[in-house]
């Protein structure tokens, strides 16, 4: 029997709110604010978003974020598009998402840096309120972000600390990953972990090994993207061997240290050539614990259902293979243990029972 996927409970963990947004939400808000946007019609600016991602560049692929971040200026926008991404979620089959966006790309026009972070929140908690009055039950945290190429790494960092009790889950750096290595921010990193805040890194996409050496140097629990990883494996010698794992991806795999693929945007950026090739299959054949994602819905024109499928009917991913990442990502989630210990076991139940 196969598993109906837009039924099936998913974990997101790699989402980026002003990388979703809905395109009717961004003409309207761009409208009220004077800003041009390359298409004012919502289907042809959806259509626009994803035609300039299909670059093969992250750089090209960063480009289109001018017009998202443009319109995520005020409270009442940050809230409303907050809002409006869990509900989109939910409708989605997800039941756990972790939202990361950097607060200091939102202070354009003269919020403050937690003015920022409590809208977000306030639109998350009702977003979460709106979909179980609808009868879909998800919970929703926020991963702060730094943005590698600038000097904000050690306030971003104490947002979330200050926040961490008050919806803030874990800290993120994005942005350009090439010349911008995760060891530029170590003051960042040495607060989180003085104060015990769990942090990803965004490596192992743009860049390769070195960008997730670096990122597992300065204590990463998990890898946004990491696909390159499978740079440290080495084919067999012979039909049926078995491949050989470098210090890296061993270090990867055993310590269960989640890759947050997103195979879409991989391929939109580069760091994969296809779905069907996506390194993530590989590595999950390889016992690394590989999560689905959508790195971006509105720029990679994607859901978490569209991720599936297309593993499904491109990569031979079977519904037990994506129910293991899926409860991959429950198991990595920076949730408390007592939560993540039930997430993961509504993720398990809840695929178990869509396939019997």
């Amino acid at each position: 029997m196969t598993v109906d996927l837009a039924a099936a409970p998913k974990v997101l963990l790699h989402d980026h709110l002003d990388g979703g947004l809905r395109p009717e939400t961004l003409v309207e808000l761009a409208a009220g604010i004077g800003h041009e946007l390359p298409a004012t019609e919502p289907g042809a600016l959806a259509t626009w978003f994803v035609e300039s991602a299909e670059s093969g560049s992250l750089e090209r692929y960063l480009e289109t974020f001018a017009h998202t971040v443009a319109v995520l200026q005020t409270a009442e926008a940050l809230e409303r598009v907050s809002a409006e991404a869990v509900l989109d979620l939910a409708a989605d089959g997800v039941v756990h998402a972790e939202i990361r966006y950097a607060p200091e790309l939102c202070t354009g026009g003269g919020l403050a840096a937690e003015a920022v972070v409590e809208a977000v929140q306030a639109g998350l908690d009702r977003g979460v309120r709106e979909a179980a009055a609808a009868g879909r039950v998800i919970s929703v945290g926020q991963l702060v972000c730094a943005m590698r190429q600038a000097d904000n790494h050690v306030a971003a960092a104490r947002l979330a600390v200050r926040y961490r009790d008050a919806g803030v889950l874990g800290f993120d750096i994005a942005g350009p990953e090439a010349g911008f290595p995760a060891s530029r921010q170590h003051e960042a990193f040495d607060l989180l972990r003085a104060e015990h805040v769990p942090f990803t890194v965004h490596a192992g996409e743009a860049a390769g090994l070195d960008s997730v050496d670096d990122a597992l140097g300065v204590g990463t629990l998990r890898l946004g993207h990491g696909v390159r990883v499978a740079d440290d494996v080495t084919a067999p010698d012979a039909p049926g061997g078995v491949p050989t794992l470098g210090r890296t991806a061993t270090w990867v795999r055993d310590r269960r240290i989640a890759l947050e693929a997103s195979p879409t945007s991989n391929v939109q950026t580069g760091a994969a050539t296809s779905i069907a090739a996506h390194p993530s299959t590989l590595l999950k054949d390889l016992g690394f614990a590989v999560t689905v994602n959508t790195d971006n819905r509105l720029v990679s024109g994607t859901s978490m259902t569209r991720e599936m499928t297309l593993l499904r009917e491109q990569a031979g991913w079977s519904d037990a293979d994506l129910a293991l990442a899926s409860v991959a990502a429950a198991e990595a989630s920076f949730l408390p243990l007592p939560q993540r210990e039930e997430l993961v076991l509504r993720v398990r139940d809840g695929w178990a029972a869509l396939s019997s």
